[in-house]
Order: structure tokens, then sequence, then C-alpha cells
């Protein structure tokens, strides 16, 4: 299916409750409505991750921001891939079979950009046992980060819309140990797309603390940080968080410790929510898949009820955006305020 039917197809199967979120200003989507809704590496649950497709038809969705996790090319290219090596989602050991490292992994950074475009991306395995893009079915291209801004620039000013971009920097570490700057050359991209502005609507995140602080210290970055961990944080390592960071991107797991005992079990909640709005971080919450329920959680709405009315989360990633705008829009008009304020809404 090419692009411009696939957005067609996109618009004619999502239902008009949805739709109707995508149509705002900037001022009541992306901006206030709660929570927010994050496409998790584009409509990751329904086409491959972070191919253009999946952008394209997170946009028809109505998501308020779409995901673009980034690495770097040999010559320099930032494109949109989660993994840092090439052979979980693409067919490079079909294209280039001596192109491997010493432990038998592709690595992005070992290939240009037009070696890139030969590849064919291919839909990471999902627990629901799917295979409808495995090897050798569809076409899909592995795009740039400048390809993602043009692509969903265009789409909202066709659709009247403003959708925001929320990048990860991945493993930069390993990209420095390679004489590359990830950071550097997304915000290149960024600063030559006008989109260096704290007024826009992009978030940046990375795991990895000691890049946020050069983010925002040395590369004098203006955009909100999102300092995202693997654990729960602490109280104490929260208020060193807010020092240089705007937000924390946490799992689920991070929210919701377990479930009380008797015949009604509720959920427990950890503090991480509340000491991070004690801080001004926002908190969002990585990552609602409708095919992959937490063992306590009956239905995405009870999840998304547990997390944003319970817990209190701000942003909620999701491989099906659509779920999360129809349980948002099932509720009575969410507008968040609190002590939190985004660096975008501070003074210099």
């Amino acid at each position: 299916m090419n692009r411009v039917a696939l957005l067609f197809f996109a618009y004619l199967v999502i239902p008009e409750s949805v739709h109707g979120q995508s149509t705002h200003t900037v001022s009541n989507v992306a901006a206030e409505s709660w929570p927010i809704v994050i496409a998790h590496r584009g409509a990751s649950g329904y086409l491959p991750e972070h191919t253009t497709e999946a952008a394209a038809y997170a946009h028809a969705q109505g998501a308020d921001y779409i995901e673009q996790d980034c690495v770097v090319s040999k010559d320099n290219v930032p494109v949109v891939l989660h993994d840092i090596t090439l052979d979980r989602v693409t067919n490079v050991a079909d294209v280039f079979p001596d192109r491997h490292r010493a432990d038998h992994h592709w690595y992005v950074f070992d290939f240009t950009l037009e070696e890139l475009r030969l590849l064919n991306v291919q839909e990471r395995y999902r627990q629901t046992g799917s295979s409808r893009f495995p090897a050798g079915r569809g076409h899909f291209q592995i795009a740039t980060l400048r390809e993602h801004v043009e692509l969903i620039r265009g789409l909202d000013q066709s659709r009247r819309t403003a959708t925001g971009f929320y990048i990860e920097l991945m493993e930069p570490a390993r990209h420095h140990a390679e004489q590359i700057d990830v950071a550097a050359s997304v915000l290149k991209v960024l600063k030559e797309s006008e989109l260096e502005g704290k007024d826009d609507l992009i978030y940046l995140q990375c795991f990895d603390e000691r890049e946020l602080r050069r983010l925002r210290v040395d590369l004098k970055c203006r955009l909100p940080l999102v300092q995202l961990c693997r654990t729960p944080p602490t109280g104490q390592q929260i208020r060193k968080y807010a020092r240089f960071a705007d937000g924390l991107g946490i799992s689920i797991d991070c929210v919701i410790s377990g479930m009380t005992s008797g015949k009604d079990p509720t959920p427990i909640f950890t503090d991480v929510i509340r000491l991070s709005h004690e801080n001004a971080m926002q908190v969002h919450v990585r990552t609602v898949q409708t095919d992959r329920l937490p063992k306590s959680a009956e239905s995405v709405d009870q999840l998304l009820d547990w997390l944003v009315q319970g817990a209190g989360a701000d942003g909620i990633f999701s491989d099906h955006p659509d779920a999360i705008l129809l349980w948002r829009a099932s509720k009575s008009p969410q507008i968040r305020t609190g002590p939190f304020q985004l660096i975008r809404k501070r003074k210099d």
C-alpha cells in the first residue's frame, strides 16, 4: 500500500471521535490536554516501527506527539531507528552479509545513508505472534529525522493541526566511541528546520544523564528535556534530575508497584509521580499496548484510569495511540494545571 492510500485508509477506519482530537489548535491539544498522547515509535502497533508509514498513521489517528528515536549513520545523518544495530528490524544480513562486526551485529554507524536506503524494514516480533509485515512482505525504508519532520509538518498543514516531536537520543556514549555526536547532529537538523525554540512542540529524551546535562549546559539547548529511567528513581534522584530536566520518562512498573490483596484488588502506586510534581517535573509513562496489558489490568481503560486518574501521569506512550485518544475523549475535558511548568513556559 503506498503512502497516499495508507493515509486515506487511516482516515476512513479511525472513529470520528478520534479524528476530533487532532483538529484543534496547539494551545488546547499538545499543550493542555491531559494526558498528552505520544505515539510510541509511530503507530507501531499497526505498522513497522519508526517508518514514515507508522508516523503518518499516528498523525491520522490524532496523536499529540510522535516519537522519533535517533541513531546516526556513517555519513552523519540522523535516522529514525530504535536500535543502533540493524539485524532485528531490517534484512541487512541478506543485503550486506559480510558487513557485521566481530559480535555478529550490523551497526547503523557502519553504513552510509545511501546504503541504509537499500534495506527493507520489517516488523519487530510482537507477543500476539503477528506476522503482518515479516521479511519480504511490504516495502518499508529507513527514514531520516529530517524526513519525519517534513512529513509531520506537511500533514499538520494539510489537516490544520499541530503535532509535536518526541525525540530520543539513542546510546550517545556508543556514538561518541565512534567519533559521532548524536546530540549535535539532531540539534543541527532541528535548527535547520527552525525547531529549536522553547515554544516549539518538541521533547528531547535520553537515558544518559550525562548527555542530558551536556545538552542543557554545553550545547545550550532550550528545549524541554526528559530523563528516562529504567527503575523507579528515589526522591534524591528526582531532585537531582530536576536541576537540568523538565520531566521523567518511566515504565508502568515504576508507577504501579503491585496490587492489594482481597476480593477487589487495587493498584499500589509508588511516590515517583507525586515527588516529580513536587519538583516541577512532568511524568510520561511508557508503554501502553493493547495486546500486552499488565496481568493485573482487565482492560486498557482500567489501566489508563490507574495511571492517569489514580497516579496522575501527564503523558502516555502507546503503540496504539487511537486507544488512548478514545479513552481521553470519553472523559470530561481534561485540563491539567499544577505547580510544574515546562521550560518553554519559564522565563530565561
